[in-house]
């Protein structure tokens, strides 16, 4: 048995994927990028600000299933450039200050609506 979660205080899918689906006490949660819930609008400018707004999405996502970045236990970050790790990994931190999940970054080509920088987390209760 599978549960989908949706809130409107992150983005819409850009496609056809759920935001979240859980399943067994996991939460595994879709590629956030950095899209205003409010306007729609893909949010241009320095990854750092990106990024930021990548974090507040998977934060809404999280919140709405009763959880928050302590039940996260693994991330992926997809980057466009590998010299925006530093700038990334800065705004990272914020979000998790003690005992932080396993984690990878990898280099891509491209990512959806041309932003600079995509997280997918997976969570547990």
């Amino acid at each position: 048995m599978k549960t989908i979660h949706r809130t409107d205080k992150a983005p819409a899918p850009v496609g056809p994927y759920s935001q979240a689906v859980e399943a067994g006490g996991f939460m595994f949660c879709s590629g956030q990028i950095a899209i205003d819930p409010k306007t729609n609008q893909v949010l241009t400018g320095p990854v750092s600000d990106q990024m930021r707004l990548v974090m507040e999405n998977i934060k809404a996502v999280l919140m709405n299933a009763g959880m928050d970045f302590n039940n996260v236990i693994k991330t992926t970050i997809f980057l466009t450039n590998m010299n925006d790790f530093a700038a990334v990994n800065e705004v990272y931190a914020t979000y998790f200050t003690a005992e932080p999940p396993a984690r990878s970054t990898i280099a891509v080509a491209g990512l959806p609506k041309g932003v600079h920088v995509e997280v997918e987390v997976i969570a547990k209760r």
